[in-house]
């Protein structure tokens, strides 16, 4: 009977790996597909739903590992296997082994990942002004020195002013020139 189950182990991995291996070409033939021009699609490619918004969110507080990102999201075990791989095929995170017996890694921001900050930051402070209710927001970002509310805003060096979404225009750039 273990001879069986191995047999169907053996199945169920080569099958799971065949799955994987489809996936990633359909991930691929989409990020092709994607409208020329447009890094926001690039970019979605990689911050793909809101399990990936989350746990970048985690891993900007500090939270490293499988299991205290899955205790902490409530994730089930596949679906964070797999945007912990996808995050780090695209290197937003970097694996890290910190245990070899057992054989345990940590995921860790790489400086590519850490640009991602604004985006979480702005999708927060909009969330906190849209989506909080009277209560109000239900955590602060802070500046750690001096502990004053931080706050999202456009600002040009150039100028040495600031200015809203409205002020913003786009003109081709490198890709298009």
């Amino acid at each position: 009977m273990s001879a069986t189950l191995s047999a169907t182990d053996s199945v169920t991995d080569q099958t799971r790996e065949q799955l994987q291996d489809q996936n990633l070409d359909q991930r691929s033939e989409r990020f092709e597909q994607r409208t020329p021009g447009c890094s926001i699609e690039a970019a979605l490619e990689i911050v793909r739903d809101r399990w990936t918004i989350l746990i970048l969110r985690d891993s900007f507080r500090g939270i490293r590992r499988f299991d205290d990102l899955r205790k902490d999201l409530e994730i089930p075990r596949a679906i964070l296997a797999d945007r912990l791989r996808s995050l780090v095929e695209h290197g937003v995170l970097v694996k890290r082994q910190y245990q070899q017996r057992p054989e345990r890694f940590e995921y860790r921001l790489t400086p590519m990942g850490m640009e991602l900050s604004p985006i979480l930051v702005s999708l927060m402070q909009w969330g906190d002004r849209w989506l909080s209710g009277d209560e109000g927001p239900p955590r602060l970002l802070v500046h750690e020195p001096c502990s004053t509310e931080i706050d999202m805003s456009f600002y040009c060096w150039t100028c040495e002013e600031a200015f809203s979404p409205s002020q913003i225009s786009s003109r081709p750039g490198g890709a298009e020139s």
